[in-house]
């Protein structure tokens, strides 16, 4: 498939998806709060049968932070499962190789591919943290 025509198919899915997202938040009153003791206790989320009211205290920074954890919990263990088999997939290439230069180069491709999802789900879990320094809390 074009590079292109990918590339606008990802777009259109992005944007559906964000712009549902903005209107199904206009009808909300609140957001569900999952795990209370991730968020600062600075903050006043006060919970009603585990749903924050946005009317009520600091709701929407909860519920920012709640949504930014939730978001990276996803990626992380997304990410940590798709390198694991990545890695095994390596494996199971280079020892059926047979000392092929060229499949041998494709497993250690693949495994270096893993490699750098393992960083980029390790770094997911810095992401909160540093949202939590830029908004003060």
């Amino acid at each position: 498939m074009n590079k292109k025509v990918l590339g606008l198919i990802m777009f259109t899915v992005f944007v559906s998806f964000l712009g549902t997202g903005i209107v199904l938040a206009d009808t909300l009153d609140g957001c569900k709060i999952n795990n209370l003791t991730r968020l600062p206790t600075t903050l006043n989320c006060p919970l009603t049968d585990g749903v924050c009211m946005y009317s009520a205290g600091d709701c929407g920074m909860c519920c920012l932070l709640n949504g930014v954890y939730n978001i990276t919990d996803w990626v992380f263990v997304l990410l940590m499962a798709i390198s694991s088999l990545m890695i095994i997939w390596g494996a199971v290439m280079f020892t059926t190789s047979s000392g092929d230069p060229e499949k041998t180069g494709k497993a250690r491709q693949l495994i270096i591919f893993a490699a750098v999802g393992i960083a980029v789900a390790l770094f997911s879990r810095a992401i909160p943290p540093a949202v939590k320094m830029i908004i003060g809390v």
